[in-house]
């Protein structure tokens, strides 16, 4: 692909933030030439270009780059903007009256999650999970999803060693990384996150990630229960119809409907 004025060298110069955005860290500008096909001298001018307006940042020392300040603001802008609670809020009030149980929308933060949305379906218990509470990500469903969508090397930064696995009272979830790991590969195969009582007994939930543009969980949506009231059937349907949902808002926010 030859990188000329004009729309092309807009869109290589997007490529290149997409694929800065989904790295753990720093890379070199030769990996990106590599990873998204384009010509080595024309990967290093639009680096040029993106340094010099603040969207990505040079690491002389180690020759490699990474996202810069303006990038961050325009994250922070999105967030300010709060497309993912305005898109969301229909979203779940559909599901919920599909499925007359609770849900929630939730992002990562950090090792955490934090609750952006909740939509109480009537009649059903109260929830932990309330607009705004952060809870540690290994042990909820909606955090667990999010974990499975990730690439590995950014699961291993968030969790590099026992400290970072947070216990909650007397419920415990994953206390290794070997253990998260195969939590996250049965996440992958099964097509949804789950958990059992880990955060409030008696309650369980499933959550699916909404994946972005870029491959990304940008979030995930989660269905609270009390675990008692239904069997495999049933919970089959919540995980279809949670599934179901997750890909719309997906779609709403302009991503994909598929996991890493």
């Amino acid at each position: 692909m030859t990188i000329e004025s004009g729309a092309p060298a807009a869109s290589a110069a997007l490529r290149i933030l997409s694929h800065l955005a989904g790295q753990s860290r720093p890379v070199p500008a030769a990996t990106l030439a590599s990873a998204l096909s384009l010509p080595r001298s024309s990967v290093y001018k639009l680096l040029g270009v993106l340094v010099d307006a603040g969207f990505v940042l040079h690491f002389a020392e180690i020759r490699r780059y990474g996202l810069g300040i303006a990038a961050f603001e325009l994250g922070s802008g999105f967030a300010r903007q709060e497309p993912l609670s305005r898109l969301g809020h229909p979203v779940l009030a559909l599901l919920v009256d599909r499925i007359a149980e609770s849900a929630h929308l939730a992002v990562m933060h950090g090792r955490d999650v934090l609750y952006l949305i909740e939509e109480r379906a009537p009649r059903r218990p109260s929830l932990v999970s309330d607009v705004g509470v952060r809870l540690p990500a290994h042990l909820t469903a909606s955090g667990i999803a999010m974990l499975a969508a990730m690439p590995a090397a950014q699961v291993r930064a968030l969790f590099p060693d026992a400290s970072a696995f947070t216990r909650r009272g007397e419920q415990t979830g994953p206390e290794t990384y070997g253990r998260l790991r195969r939590i996250l590969t049965e996440t992958r195969t099964r097509g949804f996150a789950v958990e059992d009582q880990t955060i409030t007994p008696g309650l369980a939930s499933i959550a699916v990630a909404v994946i972005d543009h870029v491959g990304w969980p940008a979030a995930a949506i989660a269905v609270t229960f009390e675990r008692d009231a239904h069997d495999e059937q049933s919970r089959s349907r919540l995980a279809e119809e949670t599934t179901r949902h997750a890909h719309e808002l997906s779609r709403r926010i302009g991503g994909v409907t598929s996991t890493r």
